[in-house]
């Protein structure tokens, strides 16, 4: 599992900074999640496969999170895309988008399907044989969700030793793969336990940009692998992270250590501070495994 930042300042760009957008490349998927502007100009110089994005998970309709939407999809146009794409976001996102296109008589050609959010309540809302991604409701001044993609547990590995000290013949290997017991050469029932090894454990990763200090995430983003959350603001500025409704550093810090999370990446940071040092100086005094995004870097988790 791979998490390329595009972008992780709050609203305004500037010319070296830009708004939200990450790229999660997970099971052969490669996820967009929120797609602020200058989204396609931060593909393009980080080199990631504008044809391999099928999937597109757009948290909330502020402008920072969703106004490289409609270039990105009539570029995709512009290249002959012929792949259905998929956006998953609040209610209203589809006007918005279509209204562009009727307006400058640019529909896709190629299948676009929305996928509109209104429930409060945590939601599966894509799933497949190897992944499925559910909303993280979250408490900004619009509605707005975060999300959490999971891996699904694998199977099982072939234990060649194991097989080889029951005497399994190999015709039943397959068998053995798809998780059956099997007999011996000495006619004997040999669990499929005793043939196999642990799949590698499932990675998860949270996403929650924007909102404001909500300890109720806590369950559902325990022991997740990787952990996104919003800092816009550092302790010094509480009150106005109170007043529009964001995080400070030290509330991310503090979500991470409740929730027991494997490392936590702060983002979205307010442009005043002069060093983003702050923020991991504040959120380490609180939780260890801290990290900062940055426009152009990777996270291996």
């Amino acid at each position: 599992m791979n998490l390329t930042i595009l972008g992780c300042y709050a609203a305004t760009p500037r010319t070296l900074t830009n708004p939200t957008a990450q790229v999660l490349e997970i099971k052969n998927h490669l996820f967009l999640i929120d797609c602020g502007e200058g989204t396609q100009v931060q593909l393009r110089k980080h080199k990631i496969k504008f044809t391999r994005i099928n999937h597109v998970f757009i948290s909330h309709l502020h402008g920072d999170h969703f106004f490289g939407l409609p270039g990105l999809i009539s570029t995709f146009r512009l290249l002959g895309r012929e792949k259905e794409l998929h956006v998953y976001g609040p209610k209203g996102i589809k006007k918005a988008i279509t209204l562009l296109l009727q307006l400058g008589d640019s529909w896709t050609n190629y299948p676009l399907y929305f996928h509109e959010l209104t429930s409060k309540d945590s939601d599966l809302i894509y799933e497949d044989e190897k992944v499925m991604v559910t909303t993280i409701p979250l408490d900004h001044r619009i509605y707005t969700n975060g999300f959490l993609f999971k891996e699904k547990e694998g199977p099982r590995k072939l234990n060649i030793e194991a097989v080889e000290k029951h005497k399994i013949d190999k015709a039943y290997y397959q068998n053995i793969k798809n998780g059956k017991d099997v007999i011996s050469e000495e006619g004997i029932l040999v669990p499929n336990k005793k043939l196999t090894l642990d799949p590698v454990n499932p990675k998860s990763y949270a996403f929650c940009s924007d909102t404001m200090f909500k300890p109720d995430l806590v369950s559902q983003l325990k022991d997740v692998d990787m952990l996104y959350h919003e800092a816009t603001f550092l302790e010094s500025e509480e009150k106005l992270a109170i007043k529009t409704k964001h995080s400070t550093a030290k509330q991310a810090a503090q979500i991470a250590k409740d929730a027991h999370v494997g490392g936590l990446i702060l983002g979205h940071y307010s442009t005043r501070y002069k060093s983003l040092a702050l923020f991991q100086e504040e959120a380490s005094a609180i939780f260890p495994y801290v990290y900062l995004a940055d426009d152009g870097k990777s996270f291996e988790i």
